[in-house]
């Protein structure tokens, strides 16, 4: 959302942006209608569909280096809607429906509905869901106002906490109910800050917003209000109790969605929150403390991870720390221009990106390996390496994109964070992101060392691993790899719709 003009009219492709939401919310209701049998199969359909229209959206906005919008009703903003996709919202649709395409072709082991001739619970819950978290998504890299923004944390919240619970254990119930209670105190706080700006000044809509807002107390109350609750959404440290024991305890699919795709919704707002509603208000100090917190998240989450024995336990909490790396662009982007025309944007959502497709393939990879064996004790996995060589190796170059080893994506976010810390002077940064990498790395070889170390008695699988499913996850993991490789094509996008942004970023 560009913060400094008004998009006065619907662009030539904007419809796009609606059937993007719209797409899922059909498959949705389709289920509903034909039942749940036919759930799978309308996802199928629908969320490749959904990627085909992100990927459109992305060359559009690409090639033409302008941002794609829609006014709702033809109502302009303050009474109407806007829809807009600018480089941030088109990188991550695209990003964000791929993975969950890949996922869908995971589940389908578990979650299969096709040849069933009774309806049952699990998979008709699961494929809604997954479709409702493609929609809420893709409405929160879109939406144009604050309230719109609201009402698609929601929808992404009501989507995610079913999924944690669907083997209806007491554990996962428990998991659930502490996921649905931070979810919702975070809604809470973010819309009574959303209230707050909408009595000071009278519009809830981005680009208005940016025009009028100015530094006074209820403004800075209200981002505070709004800050917190996202963080807590996030799961940002010390707010991160909830998710570990989630994203450990849902099944392997839900897992990756979780990880890989919800918490990037909820971050994507923070960003639009102090870069686009609220540009140059974000103090020094107050962008230090964010820094703080993260690199906190990232020693904490990484010293926690090496201690778990279980191995989803391990993911989860690498995932505490790897959500530290996306609040280090803060601080070192602390000034509007360091944001715009400097790495720290690039490198952040680069590693949004790179976590989520890294995060996706090592949870797929757990939850294989805990169908083989059942169970995922870290200590017991000697000789899965040479009963699942694509499942570790896909778990192995997850980890790899993680650490920040070239040629993969998380390589090249770091690097440019690395950039950031030199071109701010803020060199203790530089000295978290690679004490991150070491700790990661640290975990990652204690769980690939195991695994191709020899088994203390005779192996035995209890199940069958179908090759697609370590397919899809090898997939993911090679994508981190090559997301490396976008320093040498489209990563520019990203600046588009950003005010008097260089479109060449790569000197």
């Amino acid at each position: 959302m560009p913060a400094a003009t008004a998009l006065e009219a619907t662009t030539a492709d904007g419809a796009l942006l609606v059937l993007a939401i719209i797409l899922p919310v059909i498959g949705i209701l389709l289920s509903f209608v034909l039942g749940g049998r036919y759930a799978e199969r309308i996802a199928g359909i629908l969320l490749p569909a959904g990627l085909g229209v992100a990927c459109i959206v992305f060359l559009k906005a690409w090639h033409s280096e302008k941002s794609l919008s829609y006014i709702v009703g033809n109502w302009q903003p303050p009474l109407g809607i806007t829809l807009c996709a600018d480089g941030l919202s088109v990188a991550m649709m695209v990003a964000m429906a791929i993975v969950i395409c890949l996922i869908g072709v995971f589940a389908h082991a578990n979650f299969g509905s096709r040849a069933v001739s009774v309806e049952t619970r699990a998979p008709m819950v699961f494929w809604v869901m997954l479709m409702a978290i493609s929609g809420a998504m893709n409405m929160i890299f879109i939406s144009g106002d604050l309230f719109t923004l609201y009402v698609a944390l929601e929808l992404l919240t009501f989507a995610a906490v079913p999924l944690v619970c669907l083997d209806g254990r007491a554990e996962t119930l428990q998991a659930a109910l502490r996921y649905l209670l931070f979810a919702l105190l975070g809604s809470i706080l973010y819309l009574i800050g959303t209230a707050l700006l909408y009595g000071s000044y009278g519009t809830l809509d981005i680009v208005l917003m940016s025009q009028r807002v100015h530094l006074e107390p209820a403004t800075l109350a209200a981002a505070t209000l709004m800050t917190v609750g996202l963080f807590a959404k996030t799961a940002l440290f010390p707010l991160h109790l909830w998710l570990p024991p989630a994203h450990a305890g849902a099944p392997a699919a839900a897992s990756a969605v979780l990880s890989a795709v919800v918490v990037k919704g909820s971050f994507f707002l923070i960003v639009r929150l102090w870069f686009d509603v609220m540009p140059g208000l974000l103090s020094v100090a107050g962008a230090q403390l964010v820094g703080a917190l993260g690199a906190s998240a990232i020693i904490c989450g990484n010293v926690v991870a090496l201690r778990q024995r279980r191995l989803k336990l391990l993911i989860a909490y690498s995932t505490v720390a790897q959500i530290g790396y996306l609040f280090l662009i803060f601080p070192l982007a602390a000034d509007p221009l360091h944001l715009q025309y400097g790495d720290a944007l690039t490198g952040g959502m680069l590693q949004a990106i790179s976590h989520a497709t890294a995060k996706a393939a090592m949870f797929m990879a757990a939850g294989l390996v805990y169908a083989s064996l059942g169970h995922d004790e870290i200590s017991e996995l000697g000789g899965i390496a040479r009963a699942l060589p694509m499942t570790m190796f896909a778990f192995g170059l997850g980890g790899v994109c993680l650490i920040g080893l070239p040629p993969t994506g998380g390589f090249l976010a770091k690097w440019l964070l690395l950039e950031a810390t030199v071109a701010t002077a803020q060199w203790w940064w530089a000295i978290v992101i690679i004490a991150g990498g070491l700790l990661t790395s640290a975990y990652v070889f204690i769980v690939l060392s195991r695994a191709m170390g020899a088994p203390s008695e005779p192996l035995t699988l209890h199940a069958a691993v179908p090759k697609y499913q370590e397919v899809a996850a090898l997939g993911l993991a090679l994508l981190s790899v090559l997301l490396g490789l976008v320093a040498l094509g489209p990563i520019d996008v990203l600046q588009v719709g950003r005010p008097e942004a260089p479109m060449a970023w790569l000197r």
